[in-house]
């Protein structure tokens, strides 16, 4: 089965239509949703609208700190990010509410686990930014594969055995990764709609179960309208510079 990974929209709904256009047109069977539908961007509500009826039609989805943060303010984020989830809060219908609160921190079918963050406290929403943090997130838990988010910036990393050296891999576009059996692996997914490592075009994956295969693709869309939108709803500024400059 081909899986299509978004992680991260951040309210950015051209963004998430992009990709889900492109996963669509890859072959794509299943969605799975890795948590931040709502934060920074303008689309809180359309987004929620727009996922919540591929959930219900079995799309795997996972809880994000934003997500959490519209039922159970966090007072570790920064400035932008606070003032942007103030106004999400004042953006979003009780129904959203009610579906992001409804959603679990991870999913793990035994070979693969879906989290938001780092998967061996998915609760403490922390990242995984580099190889000491990929393996202590390994060595915690027992899928072969772990998908995330949360960084906003596409990485890969393996090990041979559990406690063994990792290895960190920076993922190209369109360039297809096998997953060997005998490798533990952690996958983080970039961002669809606030990419940081310097691409402003929105960030997906697909996983293809048969095979054990791994292509990262990007979906260009209208980066420069959506900043518009962004100060014209009255959100920081820096949020808007982000989208265009993708980082």
């Amino acid at each position: 089965m081909k899986l299509a990974f978004l992680s991260d929209i951040h309210a950015n709904l051209p963004a998430l239509e992009a990709c889900l256009a492109g996963a669509e047109a890859l072959g794509a069977e299943r969605f799975v949703f890795l948590g931040d539908f709502v934060g920074y961007g303008p689309d809180p509500e359309a987004v929620v609208r727009r996922v919540r009826p591929l959930v219900e039609a079995g799309a795997i989805a996972v809880l994000g700190n934003h997500d959490e943060a519209t039922f159970h303010p966090d007072g570790r984020m920064n400035s932008a990010a606070a003032a942007a989830m103030e106004w999400t809060r004042q953006h979003l219908s009780p129904e959203s509410v009610s579906f992001l609160k409804s959603l679990p921190l991870e999913v793990n079918d035994g070979s693969h686990l879906f989290v938001h963050a780092d998967g061996s406290n998915p609760s403490a929403w922390n990242y995984v930014t580099d190889a000491e943090m990929a393996g202590r997130s390994l060595a915690s838990v027992k899928a072969n594969v772990t998908f995330c988010g949360h960084v906003h910036m596409p990485a890969l990393y393996c090990t041979t055995q559990a406690g063994g050296k990792v290895t960190a891999h920076t993922p190209s576009t369109d360039i297809t990764i096998p997953l060997a059996s005998h490798r533990q692996w952690l996958a983080v997914l970039g961002a669809v709609g606030q990419p940081r490592d310097g691409n402003p075009a929105a960030s997906f994956a697909v996983y293809n179960s048969a095979v054990r295969s791994l292509t990262y693709h990007r979906a260009p869309y209208d980066a420069e309208g959506v900043a518009r939108r962004v100060l014209d709803a009255g959100l920081p500024e820096s949020l808007a510079a982000r989208l265009v400059k993708g980082r």
